[in-house]
């Protein structure tokens, strides 16, 4: 199977429609280069103080800088571009209420970097077995710079979010999500992947912003990432995204079942912002 390609005039359900199908889609040129040169800036100093990952898994040579919302408000547009959340929304809400942000993260794969094992995003729920017809994530990963077989862009077996769990896929099975600066790539949870090796002497680097249903546990601590200082700044329909509004009817609720959008308001209040 191919890896569906798509113009940036797509809509939410043909992009849905292909993750359902393939379990992974590249939207081409989504955004501007422009866009993603000032991310790039906001979060520069930032990469440059992360240090490099402890494990082959998260990549000796990589670097994982997170916190993003706090750290951007540029990238604010990435999160909550309506394609990628209508998208997701659609594919996870088959089997949950609505959504939040899982993470946020920049990806740069350093020159030298090794083929990161391949994996499905969904085990970071200690590896627990969904029912196989189940979407709980969508995960997206932007190219900040070109993503080209020999960079390392991003590996991905088309079909394979239908296969069984617990799979160990050879590399020779991917192929590569090979696409422009401002393009994203988009995979469900089940899909199996991985980060390519990088055998040139520039950086790769994207931008992951992960999906998943509201009664699952976030891969990064929003409430820490962006704590409502942070929060009540940014566009409230952003701060529900990430975690400050109800994830059910009987999750998420503060104080006197008060939903979690009503303190960043008090915080706005006391602050006068």
């Amino acid at each position: 199977m191919e890896l569906p390609r798509l113009k940036k005039s797509s809509s939410s359900s043909e992009v849905a429609q292909a993750l359902k199908e393939a379990g992974c889609v590249v939207i081409e040129r989504l955004v501007s280069e422009e866009l993603m040169s000032q991310v790039g800036s906001e979060l520069k100093p930032f990469i440059h103080s992360t240090p490099f990952g402890p494990d082959s898994f998260t990549g000796k040579k990589t670097k994982r800088t997170g916190s993003l919302i706090a750290r951007s408000t540029s990238f604010h547009e990435l999160a909550s571009h309506p394609t990628i959340v209508g998208a997701s929304r659609e594919v996870i809400c088959q089997t949950a209420t609505t959504i939040q942000i899982h993470l946020t993260q920049i990806i740069e794969i350093g020159p030298g970097s090794d083929a990161q094992p391949i994996h499905r995003d969904q085990w970071a729920w200690d590896s627990f077995p969904f029912p196989q017809d189940w979407e709980v994530e969508v995960s997206t990963m932007w190219a900040l710079t070109d993503f080209t077989e020999e960079n390392g862009a991003t590996r991905v077996i088309p079909g394979s979010h239908l296969w069984e769990d617990k799979l160990r896929p050879s590399f020779e099975e991917t192929i590569p999500a090979v696409m422009p600066s401002g393009s994203v790539l988009l995979y469900t949870g089940s899909l199996y992947h991985g980060g390519g090796e990088n055998s040139t002497t520039e950086s790769r680097t994207g931008v992951n912003v992960d999906y998943s249903a509201s009664f699952l546990r976030q891969e990064e601590n929003q409430y820490l990432a962006c704590p409502p200082d942070v929060a009540a700044r940014i566009d409230p329909d952003l701060a529900k995204l990430i975690g400050y509004s109800r994830g059910s009817y009987a999750l998420g609720y503060f104080g006197d079942l008060q939903d979690p959008i009503e303190a960043l308001d008090t915080f706005k209040d006391t602050n006068n912002l």
